[in-house]
């Protein structure tokens, strides 16, 4: 299958601005929700994101067709500098200051629900050791497939469905109550 976004790379290397824009709007909005989902934090999703699109712009001559597709290589780029940020903030924070959870008492309204719901499990999520998070949204919320994951994250598909599964776990865990609450 060739790449969808072969013809684009070759011309962001002959330095052509439109197939450079035209990529950034075709691949901004994944890179974005990647970084995000790794980070929680949409402003330093973004600088992400504006690191990765900096990299194809500088490095587009080196990518070769049929090594990788290129979503691939940027999902890994835009990986590894997510995994280079969170080092940074794991190195730099205080060891005593932990996340703060969302306040679980209910709420009268359903979008306050919604969106304590949705607080609680990026928060589950972020709790989660950085590679199983990345599996985690890569396939779940990138809709990767696990051949495609794994390619990204340069690991085996066996090695990726282990990450998915103790991710899986531990988020069921982490979120078991607000399954009890759907059941009631």
């Amino acid at each position: 299958m060739r790449d969808p976004d072969a013809a684009l790379v070759r011309a962001i290397g002959a330095g052509d601005p439109r197939a450079a824009r035209t990529l950034v709007e075709r691949r901004l909005p994944q890179i974005t929700a990647v970084a995000r989902r790794m980070l929680g934090d949409p402003h330093e999703a973004e600088d992400v994101a504006q690191e990765v699109f900096l990299r194809v712009w500088r490095e587009a001559t080196r990518w070769r067709e049929g090594d990788a597709r290129f979503a691939t290589w940027l999902h890994r780029v835009t990986l590894n500098l997510c995994f280079d940020r969170l080092r940074r903030k794991r190195e730099t924070l205080d060891p005593d200051a932990g996340a703060d959870l969302p306040d679980p008492a209910p709420h009268p309204s359903a979008a306050l629900l919604a969106r304590e719901r949705k607080q609680r499990v990026d928060a589950a999520l972020a709790a989660l050791p950085e590679r199983q998070r990345a599996a985690i949204a890569l396939c779940h919320y990138e809709e990767m497939s696990n051949i495609e994951a794994a390619a990204a994250l340069e690991i085996s598909v066996e090695a990726l469905e282990s990450l998915l599964s103790r991710g899986r776990r531990a988020l069921r865990a982490a979120l078991a109550d607000l399954a009890a609450a759907d059941e009631r």
